[in-house]
């Protein structure tokens, strides 16, 4: 009798082992993987860096989770399984919203733009009111470099926007428009000081 229960504990112990070293989730792993990767390909970077850095993010988190339970003797895979069942699904939702991201995007890099073209018309206007005298000559001539200088730059935002990359068009054109308001300023100060010295 001691004998059966000695092969009985040994075999539910084994069966234990055995249920307990369970395999890698690879048919998870691949669907995650693939996932993440159709999304990125498919511009989630450019257009969604926030998503598509939290799901690079919950990718490693459970790939990591996997390798910690590798160097386990006792290997539990149900932890990783169900990070990886949420990493495909934040990417399968972020891959079917990524085309209204891309056109939110697109919308923002050409309000930029036209915020920008508009900041840069201001500065020309006010500088094409500025008095010319000697002493504000140098300044003039240098301000009208500026405003060519953001006019060339103008044309960069607009290719950017050709080739969709949206982010670099708006982050392009609000530098421009911050450097035009910034020579609007100057050009204002100027001209009050040449009031202030004709009172």
């Amino acid at each position: 009798m001691k004998t059966i229960f000695k092969y009985l504990a040994f075999g539910i112990f084994s069966m234990f082992i055995f249920v307990s070293c369970s395999k890698q989730p690879a048919e998870e792993i691949n669907a995650a993987k693939t996932a993440v990767d159709t999304v990125i390909t498919e511009g989630a970077e450019k257009y969604a860096p926030e998503d598509a850095k939290k799901i690079n993010d919950e990718l490693s988190a459970a790939m990591s989770e996997i390798k910690a339970q590798d160097g386990k003797f006792l290997k539990n895979y149900s932890k990783a399984k169900e990070m990886l069942v949420k990493v495909k699904a934040d990417a399968d939702a972020l891959r079917s919203g990524l085309a209204a991201k891309k056109e939110e995007a697109k919308n923002n890099a050409v309000a930029a733009q036209d915020a920008a073209k508009a900041a840069v018309e201001e500065a020309k206007g006010l500088l094409s009111k500025a008095p010319k005298g000697k002493g504000s000559k140098a300044d003039i001539e240098a301000f009208k470099a500026d405003i060519k200088g953001l006019e060339e730059s103008l044309a960069e935002v607009q290719s950017s926007i050709d080739t969709e990359d949206y982010a670099v068009a708006a982050d392009k054109a609000n530098a421009i428009k911050e450097k035009a308001a910034a020579v609007s300023e100057q050009v204002k100060q100027a001209m009050e000081k040449v009031g202030a010295k004709k009172k």
